[in-house]
């Protein structure tokens, strides 16, 4: 029973809860891997590739990572649309530029709306179902997707109904 507080660990105190990438305030407390996948345009093989390339050990801890290991983070995510193929990346053959980037975060949104814009514009088939709120890429649309009220037989209202006719009777 001694009146001393209990000292905190070094490693949490170094840890930092919050580490900013690309405009966007990613977990500490998560590996890199993980973290990186919380990044638009960051999924899991993208993140192991840039953990790769920033020479990091991808189940490390974010926020306990030195300033150089985290800066060597950030260079590799902003390098990466240049150091991998194209078929990589995921804004291929832009229309305007025709230039092969890799969008990262409020970019990639902006991109993907104007992409969608242009198609609705010209009413490509593709814009035209944008503009119907139908699905785009092919799905069956018979059965599912059905975003109105119920189709077809409301079963809990029948039984709502038939209780109600029961109850009557007595």
């Amino acid at each position: 029973m001694s009146t001393e507080e209990p000292q905190a660990d070094e490693e949490d105190e170094d840890l930092q809860y919050f580490v900013r990438i690309g405009q966007t305030d990613l977990d500490g407390t998560k590996s890199v891997e993980r973290a990186l996948t919380d990044m638009n345009g960051i999924g899991r093989r993208v993140a192991r590739i840039i953990a790769e390339k920033a020479e990091v050990d991808r189940r490390d801890v974010l926020g306990a990572l030195d300033e150089e290991k985290i800066d060597d983070v950030v260079a590799a995510v902003e390098e990466y649309g240049d150091e991998v193929p194209e078929w990589l990346t995921n804004h291929q053959k832009d229309f305007f530029t025709g230039e092969t980037t890799h969008e990262i975060g409020n970019d990639l949104q902006m991109s993907r709306r104007q992409d969608i814009n242009r198609m609705k514009k010209i009413d490509a088939y593709r814009g035209v179902r944008h503009k119907r709120g139908q699905k785009v890429r092919g799905q069956r649309t018979k059965s599912t997707g059905r975003t109105e009220g119920t189709i077809g037989v409301n079963v809990e209202a029948i039984k709502e109904e038939q209780a109600e006719d029961g109850g009557d009777e007595e």
